[in-house]
């Protein structure tokens, strides 16, 4: 599987391309600057990118733009960011085009290595993955708005999960709960969030999404 990483601390960098390779992944280039990130993700064929959102020269968002420039340019290219801080705008735009294939770490999660080489596996087959703590962060923020108050507390618990990238099964094993009263509370929670039903796995995307823009 093909890598890009865009990371301008090198030894981070550094540590990102030698755990992944150790991990099987094919480590096609490993940049230091938004530019250079862009020109990669155009010419190296990428399966999945790992992308720090504040890259050189500006360190504001150049890693997403690059980003979100290379998912326009080849819809669906599968893209994992990695942040010091959780930004709700961050989270928003990444996810905006519904595509999935994306995902939202905080860097200091990136210690728990499994953790992180399964985020990349799981971004790169089209899976969506936030991060526990951004999710939280995001969530506990919107609690006031709309029809988010309509969410019960096990709703929200499972959107979590959900927004995790957690199977039925994994959600029903984490909260010890049946899978089918998982698949209850998920139904609930599209209802509230007025999606329309879908065969679409990507309505579990828009229901964070949705979350998120009230």
């Amino acid at each position: 599987m093909r890598v890009v990483i865009a990371e301008d601390l090198f030894l981070l960098r550094d540590g990102l391309a030698h755990l992944l390779r150790e991990h099987g992944f094919d480590v096609v280039a490993a940049v230091d600057n938004g530019p250079a990130l862009l020109h990669a993700l155009r010419t190296d064929a990428p399966d999945v990118a790992v992308v720090d959102i504040r890259l050189p020269p500006s360190f504001t968002d150049e890693g997403l733009q690059a980003a979100l420039a290379a998912r326009r340019n080849r819809p669906g290219l599968p893209i994992l960011l990695l942040s010091q801080y959780v930004e709700q705008l961050y989270a928003r735009e990444l996810l905006a085009d519904q595509a999935g294939a994306v995902g939202y770490l905080l860097k200091d999660r990136v210690s728990d290595a499994d953790r992180f080489v399964d985020a990349v596996r799981q971004v790169a087959s089209g899976g969506t993955v936030l991060d526990p703590h951004v999710i939280s962060r995001l969530l506990v923020r919107n609690t006031a708005r709309g029809s988010v108050d309509a969410l019960t507390e096990r709703e929200r618990g499972v959107l979590t999960l959900m927004a995790e990238g957690r199977s039925n099964s994994a959600i029903s094993q984490r909260l010890s709960i049946s899978e089918s009263a998982v698949t209850k509370h998920t139904a609930s929670i599209f209802t509230k969030l007025d999606l329309p039903l879908s065969g679409d796995d990507n309505r579990r995307v828009l229901a964070v999404l949705a979350y998120l823009n009230r």
